[in-house]
């Protein structure tokens, strides 16, 4: 007995686009959005570990555009453009916290000065002196 994989067998899950039986074909899902959307997370994860969720952001990015291209090229063709576009979506919100976070470091590093990030004890002087300025 021959060992094939009939292409418009229903049953046929290896077929991206197979045959649901009634003539109709399935689409398939997009090859990058689920990594997108777990790439969009860690980026605003990553932003609590001093920025590195950055890298994370950027390759999501960078996969969505190609994922995206392929969509716009054939829309009918797959089904999940919504969790690509969600993980694209949290990758941005992912830079923006990344940028917030250089601005509070360098507005910390203007208030307290560059030397007090390496000194706990410095920090915590000039924090009370800065507070005592303003109050």
């Amino acid at each position: 007995m021959e060992n094939y994989q009939n292409q418009n067998d229903p049953q046929n899950f290896q077929n991206q686009n197979f045959n649901n039986g009634n003539g109709n074909f399935m689409p398939a899902n997009l090859p990058n959005a689920t990594a997108v959307l777990i790439l969009g997370i860690l980026s605003i994860i990553g932003c609590c570990f001093y920025g590195i969720g950055i890298i994370f952001a950027i390759i999501a990015l960078v996969l969505a555009s190609k994922d995206t291209k392929l969509y716009k090229a054939n829309p009918n063709a797959y089904s999940n453009y919504s969790t690509l576009n969600t993980g694209k979506i949290l990758a941005i919100i992912g830079i923006v916290l990344f940028v917030l976070f250089i601005v509070f470091v360098l507005v910390m590093g203007s208030i307290v000065g560059w030397d007090a990030f390496t000194n706990e004890e410095l920090m915590r002087e000039r924090m009370e002196e800065w507070s005592r300025q303003y109050q």
